[in-house]
């Protein structure tokens, strides 16, 4: 995976490393193809100020929906962008099994529905959760909670489809148990 070290490339890579401490493995694949990185990098720089929805509740739908897709390089750095602000660990360790634990809210609850809903083959998002959600975050952000999902549709997909996997990330933010346990 070594693309082209154009003066473009390199500009992006020195950004990786900077922000991140080491080149991102998409960006190295999307690196092959220039259009596709600059496309790539707008977007999610736009997508980054997008700010109706909490934090949480965000790397709540990514997480939910990299998780049905099983793209283990985006539940890794997921985790890890997601701790670094301020994400509760216990909620993002248990977005797999989000029926059962007892971590989160109603409308947590509702996002991670929505998100693995809008994620399935053809999607299977109900009115009445879309009616819920509409309710719980307001008009704007459930257009955002959309947008957001199918964007981490777009990176998972890619990404698995590329064959890209965990880079460590998780490993650097991981807490340790508590003593005793």
């Amino acid at each position: 995976m070594n693309p082209p070290r154009t003066p473009f490339y390199r500009a992006v890579e020195w950004y990786a490393k900077r922000s991140y401490g080491r080149v991102l493995d998409p960006v190295r694949a999307a690196g092959h193809h220039a259009g596709v990185l600059r496309a790539v990098l707008g977007f999610e720089r736009s997508a980054a100020k997008w700010n109706r929805l909490d934090p949480t509740v965000k790397a709540l739908a990514e997480m939910g929906s990299a998780t049905v897709i099983g793209c283990s390089w985006c539940v890794d750095f997921g985790y890890w962008e997601s701790s670094r602000r301020g994400v509760p660990a216990a909620k993002l360790r248990a977005v797999p099994s989000w029926r059962t634990s007892e971590v989160f809210t109603t409308v947590e609850r509702d996002v991670l529905e929505y998100a693995e809903a809008m994620t399935a083959t053809p999607p299977a998002v109900t009115d009445e959760l879309a009616d819920r959600l509409r309710d719980g975050l307001g008009e704007a952000a459930f257009v955002e909670l959309t947008a957001v999902v199918a964007l981490e549709n777009l990176r998972s997909r890619t990404n698995a489809a590329l064959g890209l996997s965990s880079q460590g990330f998780k490993d650097s933010c991981e807490v340790p148990p508590p003593p005793g346990s």
